[in-house]
C-alpha cells in the first residue's frame, strides 16, 4: 500500500468575526482573494479557503497556478468523468467515490470541491457533456446527491453548477437563454432542486449565461426566489470564475461571493455609502462566506490510500462502460482459447480517459488496454496503432493494422474521439467519429469479420453507418486512470458489463429535439423543443433511434415479474421482482417511467421516476420495491405556478430502457385536491369543470334569466362558447356584467381558500 501526504489545511475560528469588520473588510470577503483562495482577515481570525476543481478528481494547482495552468496540478486520483460513472446507475458506488475524494481534498487542504456538474445533455454537441451525468433530470439529480453526501460526509464542501440553463459551451459567457419557465422546472432545474433540498451543498455556483434577458449572476428570481425562498438553500452563492460582470448588482440579486479575486470593492462600498445598496445585503453575503469557513473545519493526517483509490476508479469504471452489441456472444473473449488476438487502435496504448479544460486531473497512474491484455494474454495479443490521434491519415498505419487483422483471430478495435475534438470552451460540430478511423475500420473488417469495437468519447458518437461492420460494440466513455485494465476485465470476461446509456444514441444528429435551436445565434439560444429533451422527445414522436435512453447488454439475461402498486400516502410504491436467467453474475438496472394517460397539458409519453440497479448470481430472484413521490405524477403549471397533480390514471411502467418496458400497471391518482384558479379570463369550459366555479356560474346564469336554460342550448353552441373567457360573455348575455363575473371568481376564491 502507498500513502500520499500533503500539507494541513488552513483553519481558524470567525467566532466574534461578525461584529466590529468595517465596511471595507466585508466587502473584501464578497471576493476571492487569488484565483483559488477565498479573503482572510488575519485581525478578525478569519482565515481563506482553498477551492479547487474537481468533479472527478482534485485539480489543486501548485503556488501561483491558474484556471489556464492544466498541467500544472498535484496528483490525485482520476475516477471516471460524470458521463461514464453515470451510466453506472449506481447511487452507492457515487456516493462511495465522493467520499474518497473527500478524503483527497482534506489531505490537500482543499475546503470546496467545485462539483457535481449537472447540467442537462440538451443536445449530444455540448462540448462539456462528459462532466454532466445525463438527458434526465432525476437522473442527474439523484446521482449528483450522493456525489455531493459522499464528498460533504468528509467535512468537505461542495459547489452544485453551473446553476443554470448552462447546456452549451458556444457563446457560453453571454448568451441569453430564452426557455419558458415549465421548461424551466421541469427540465432544467429539477436536477438542482433535488440535490439542494435532499444533499443540502455548502454552495452553488452560478453559471455564466444570460437567461431570459437577465444576467444569471444578477437574477435575483433564479438566486433568491427560487434557489432560497421556494427550496431552503442555506449555504452560499459563487460565481463560475470570471462570471460576475457588477458586483453590486450581483449582491442585490443574491450572489455572495465573486470568483476570482475581482475588482469593484470601490464600487460596492460607493454604493452601500450613497444608499443604492443596502448594507444589509453586504452583511448577508459575509454572515454566508463565514458560516462557509466554519463549516471548513474537518482535519485528517494529510494521507490517503492511492492504492485503494485506484482500486476503487477501476471498480467505478467497470460499472460505467455500456455494451451496445454482443452479436453471437462475441464477448466475453477467452484468453486461453485464442491463439492471436490484434489489439488496433492508437486508443489502446494511449488511453484517453478524461476531457479537457477545468476538471482535467494529472493522474496517480493511468492503466493502458495495451498493458492489461498484455499482461492477461500474453504474446497472443499484438497490437497496432492503425491511426494518429491528429486525424491525419496514415496509410503506411492502416496497411499495417490490415495485415495484423487478417492474421489474427479475433480483433480488438478501439477507437474515439481525439482530445481537439471536445472540450470545455467550445461545441462539436457533428457525432461522427474521425474519418480516417471509420476507414481504418472498413478496412479491418473487411479481412476478419470478427471485430470488436471499444470506444473512447466523452459524449454521443454516432454508430448507425459503421455498427454493421462490428460484431460487438463496446462504450466505454471516458472511463478514468483505471478505465484501461477495467474494460480488459469486461472484454475477457472477469466482469459483466453493467453500465445503461443516460442519454439516446440517434441515428442521425438531424433527429435530435435542439437540432434547429443548437447553438443558437446573434448571441440567443430558444429552447424551442422545450420540455422534449432527450428520450422525452424520440420516445413521445417514436421516432427511430440506434439506442434508447437506459439500455445496456450484459453477458446475462434477466426476468420480470409480480408487479404490484401500492398507493402510499401522497405517493405510490411500485414493487417487482427481477430474476437472473442466464448462467453469470450480473447487475440490472431496472427502470420505472410514468405515463399520465390524459392530462390538460401536452406531456412527454413518459418520464423516468425511480430506477434500482439490482446485483444477482445465476438463478436469484430480489424484489424490488422504489417508492414514487406526489412529485412523480406532476408537470409545472404556468398559469397556477404550481406543481400540479390532476386526479386520473397513470401508467406505471417497469423496464430495461426507455423502450423496453417489461411490465405496466395503471395507477389512479386522486389528484393534489386543489381545484385549479379561476379568473375572469378563464374559458367557459374551464369553469363549467370546475368543481365550485361550474355550479356557481350556472346558478348565475339562472339568475340572469331571460333565456333558455343550458339545458336547452344546442350543444354546438355550446361547444363554440366553450374556448372563449367568461368576461366576453358580457357582451352576449346582458346578465352577465362585469359585477356578476367579478362577485363569482371572488366567491370561487373565497369558497377554495376559506381555512
Amino acid at each position: 500500500m502507498t500513502q500520499q501526504s500533503h500539507s494541513e489545511p488552513v483553519r481558524g475560528a470567525t467566532a466574534g468575526a461578525r461584529a466590529g469588520l468595517g465596511l471595507a473588510s466585508k466587502v473584501a470577503l464578497t471576493t476571492g482573494a487569488d484565483f483559488w483562495h477565498t479573503a482572510a482577515i488575519p485581525e478578525a481570525g478569519v482565515p481563506a479557503l482553498l477551492v479547487t476543481d474537481g468533479p472527478h478528481g482534485l485539480r489543486k494547482q501548485s503556488e501561483g497556478g491558474d484556471a489556464l495552468g492544466l498541467g500544472d496540478s498535484v496528483p490525485a486520483t482520476c475516477f471516471p468523468p460524470a458521463v461514464g460513472l453515470g451510466s453506472s446507475w449506481n447511487v452507492d458506488l457515487i456516493h462511495t467515490v465522493g467520499t474518497a475524494l473527500g478524503d483527497e481534498a482534506r489531505a490537500e487542504g482543499v475546503s470546496v470541491l467545485l462539483g457535481p456538474g449537472v447540467n442537462i445533455r440538451r443536445s449530444p454537441l455540448c462540448g462539456r457533456n462528459f462532466e454532466y451525468y445525463s438527458e434526465d433530470p432525476f437522473l442527474a439529480g439523484t446521482l449528483g446527491a450522493a456525489w455531493v453526501l459522499g464528498v460533504q460526509s468528509r467535512g468537505v464542501g461542495t459547489s452544485l453548477k453551473h446553476f443554470a440553463a448552462n447546456n452549451q459551451e458556444t457563446d457560453r459567457m453571454r448568451v441569453d437563454v430564452q426557455a419558458d419557465e415549465r421548461t424551466l422546472r421541469e427540465i432544467y432545474l429539477p436536477a438542482f432542486e433535488r440535490i439542494v433540498t435532499t444533499a443540502r451543498p455548502w454552495t452553488v455556483m452560478c453559471s455564466y449565461n444570460t437567461l431570459r434577458g437577465v444576467a444569471v449572476s444578477e437574477n435575483r428570481w433564479l438566486l433568491t426566489t427560487v434557489l432560497r425562498d421556494e427550496w431552503g438553500f442555506d449555504g452560499l452563492v459563487m460565481s463560475d470564475w470570471g462570471a460576475v460582470n457588477d458586483r453590486v448588482r450581483a449582491l442585490a440579486a443574491g450572489l455572495d461571493l465573486t470568483m476570482p479575486a475581482a475588482a469593484g470593492d470601490d464600487a460596492v462600498i460607493a454604493a452601500v455609502e450613497s444608499g443604492a445598496l443596502d448594507e444589509a445585503i453586504v452583511d448577508t453575503a459575509v454572515e454566508r462566506v463565514l458560516a462557509l469557513v466554519d463549516r471548513a473545519t474537518a482535519t485528517d493526517a494529510g494521507r490517503y490510500d492511492t492504492d485503494a483509490h485506484h482500486a476503487l476508479a477501476a471498480a467505478a469504471a467497470t460499472e460505467s462502460a455500456v455494451l451496445l452489441k454482443n452479436e453471437d456472444g462475441l464477448l466475453p473473449l477467452e484468453a486461453t482459447a485464442l491463439e492471436s488476438i490484434a489489439v488496433i487502435g492508437e486508443f489502446a496504448r494511449t488511453p484517453r480517459f478524461q476531457g479537457s479544460g477545468s476538471s482535467q486531473v494529472v493522474p496517480t497512474r493511468v492503466d493502458s488496454v495495451l498493458d492489461a491484455i498484455t499482461e492477461l494474454a500474453g504474446t497472443a495479443a499484438r497490437f497496432e496503432p492503425g491511426f494518429r490521434l491528429d486525424g491525419v491519415a496514415d496509410p503506411d498505419l492502416v496497411a499495417e493494422a490490415v495485415t495484423l487483422a487478417g492474421s489474427a483471430d479475433t480483433v480488438l478495435l478501439f477507437l474515439g474521439l481525439p482530445t481537439a475534438v471536445e472540450s470545455e470552451g467550445f461545441d462539436r460540430t457533428g457525432l461522427a467519429l474521425p474519418a480516417d478511423q471509420l476507414a481504418l475500420l472498413d478496412a479491418v473488417a473487411d479481412v476478419n469479420p470478427r471485430v470488436a469495437v471499444v470506444l473512447s468519447n466523452g459524449a454521443v458518437v454516432s454508430v448507425a453507418d459503421w455498427r454493421d461492420r462490428a460484431q460487438a460494440i463496446l462504450e466505454g466513455w471516458l472511463l478514468g486512470q483505471a478505465g484501461g485494465s477495467a474494460t480488459v476485465d469486461l472484454l475477457f470476461g472477469l466482469a459483466t458489463p453493467s453500465g445503461r446509456l443516460t442519454e439516446t444514441i440517434p441515428l442521425r444528429l438531424e433527429d435530435t429535439p435542439s437540432r434547429l435551436n443548437f447553438p443558437g445565434s446573434d448571441g440567443v439560444v430558444v429552447y424551442g423543443e422545450r420540455i422534449h429533451v432527450g428520450y422525452r422527445w424520440f420516445d413521445t414522436l417514436d421516432v427511430p433511434v440506434a439506442y434508447p435512453f437506459g439500455f445496456g447488454l450484459s453477458y446475462t439475461t434477466f426476468d420480470y415479474a409480480d408487479l404490484a402498486l401500492d398507493p402510499s400516502g401522497d405517493g405510490l410504491t411500485v414493487s417487482f421482482t427481477v430474476t437472473n436467467t442466464g448462467d453469470r453474475a450480473g447487475a440490472e438496472v431496472a427502470q420505472v417511467y410514468v405515463r399520465d394517460v390524459e392530462s390538460t397539458v401536452d406531456r412527454p409519453v413518459h418520464e423516468l421516476k425511480g430506477f434500482a440497479k439490482v446485483l444477482l448470481v445465476p438463478g436469484e430472484s430480489r424484489q424490488v420495491t422504489i417508492a414514487l413521490d406526489e412529485r412523480a405524477f406532476a408537470f409545472w403549471s404556468v398559469r397556477e405556478h404550481r406543481w400540479v397533480v390532476e386526479a386520473g390514471d397513470f401508467e406505471i411502467r417497469v423496464g430495461a430502457s426507455s423502450r423496453d418496458i417489461r411490465l405496466a400497471g395503471v395507477h389512479t391518482s386522486p389528484g393534489d385536491g386543489i381545484p385549479p384558479t379561476l379568473t375572469g379570463m378563464s374559458t367557459l369550459g374551464e369553469w363549467f369543470a370546475h368543481p365550485i366555479g361550474g355550479p356557481l356560474l350556472a346558478e348565475a346564469f339562472a339568475a340572469a334569466g331571460g333565456g333558455p336554460g343550458l339545458g336547452d342550448v344546442d350543444p354546438l353552441l355550446l361547444k363554440m362558447a366553450a374556448g372563449a373567457p367568461l368576461t366576453k360573455l358580457a357582451a352576449f348575455s346582458p346578465g352577465m356584467t362585469g359585477t356578476v363575473i367579478d362577485g363569482l371568481v371572488e366567491a370561487v376564491r373565497e369558497h377554495t381558500f376559506r381555512p
